[in-house]
């Protein structure tokens, strides 16, 4: 593989319910240059919010980055009550690690005006990255219907397109939790001259986490140390969370191993050509008994809506994960070296 182009950094902010694959996400785009970090909005999701955004403040912490604002989202979706997935990400949203309290606070505004002061403070040049149900999203856009065109570009992790769900048979997670609200951002894009970049199942599920590759990391991480040990503070913290998701998948049938799902999103953010995209209309089922949260693409234009989505359908795993554990590990040796970078 060559090596990952790396331009001019850009503005990026994301929304994330933190959540072991969420971590993953934040450390890549702590490792990568082009991510200039000017915000992190806090989401209900695979945990309670406040743990969301405990873990977000811990994570920032962790790895000495300083001047990057945590926002708290909503504590509940817009119409349904919260649904949590600790079985999947453990009590407080990562697996087994633990990380000391953190000694920042979150902002005094909520999440949703965080979107739109970020948006108006960089328009036209802000990348959005949502990894996690879209409620603080929705809400921005109900205070800020102009976002869809204020934003350089914008990724959501959500959704399966002629897919299995992995929440029930048809719907994925992210959008189960709270469905009125993915249908509210995919409507307020219909208008927008940049389409999001929408990752769903059929693609993420293509992107797994081994014990292999994480002992890869490791290594390029400290080449040096016991791998058993995991000495480096950043690998030991995504090792430990990632010991809990893999178990999580084992205990599904689906063996020792785990999707990367929001890692993913952060890559793509970054470099939209890591993926093959097909546009279509897309639209989410609200009040089917069976089939609540599903999400829906118009390939053959049945609608007769214009495309307002770029779903995305092939990655290269192989390139992902080069990408991935180069930027990450390098990362986290520089964190043997400490010292505060900051990301304002």
């Amino acid at each position: 593989m060559s090596a990952a182009p790396v331009g001019p950094a850009h503005p990026v902010f994301v929304d994330v319910d933190t959540g072991v694959d969420d971590a993953m996400a934040l450390a890549y785009l702590f490792a990568s240059p082009e991510a200039d970090l000017v915000g992190i909005a806090s989401t209900a999701g695979n945990v309670g919010v406040h743990e969301v955004c405990r873990n977000n403040l811990a994570l920032l912490e962790l790895c000495g980055i300083t001047g990057v604002p945590v926002s708290t989202g909503s504590e509940i979706p817009l119409s349904a009550p919260l649904r949590t997935a600790e079985d999947t990400h453990g009590p407080q949203g990562l697996g087994y690690a633990e990380l000391p309290e953190p000694t920042a606070a979150p902002t005094s505004y909520d999440a949703a005006e965080a979107w739109v002061r970020a948006a108006h403070a960089h328009p036209g040049e802000l990348v959005g990255i949502a990894t996690g149900p879209l409620t603080n999203l929705a809400l921005a856009l109900r205070a800020e219907p102009a976002l869809p065109q204020l934003l350089r570009r914008l990724v959501i992790m959500g959704g399966s397109f002629d897919y299995r769900g992995n929440t029930t048979p048809v719907a994925e997670w992210n959008t189960s939790v709270d469905p009125e609200a993915t249908q509210q951002v995919y409507a307020a894009w219909r208008d927008a001259q940049e389409l999001p970049i929408v990752l769903g199942l059929n693609l993420t599920e293509t992107v797994v986490m081994t014990p292999a590759l994480l002992d890869r990391l490791a290594r390029e991480a400290d080449p040096q140390a016991d791998i058993r040990q995991r000495p480096n503070p950043l690998i030991r913290v995504l090792s430990d969370a990632m010991r809990f998701y893999f178990e999580f998948h084992e205990s599904q049938g689906e063996g020792y191993l785990a999707h990367l799902h929001d890692p993913v999103a952060a890559a793509v953010a970054l470099d939209p050509e890591l993926v093959t995209c097909r546009p279509a209309a897309v639209d989410v089922e609200l009040t089917g008994t069976l089939t609540r949260g599903m999400t829906i693409a118009d390939w053959s234009g049945h609608w007769g809506r214009e495309p307002h989505a770029l779903i995305g359908v092939d990655v290269d795993p192989a390139a992902f994960f080069d990408r991935f554990i180069t930027r990450v590990a390098g990362f986290a040796r520089q964190l043997a070296h400490p010292g505060p970078s900051d990301h304002s």
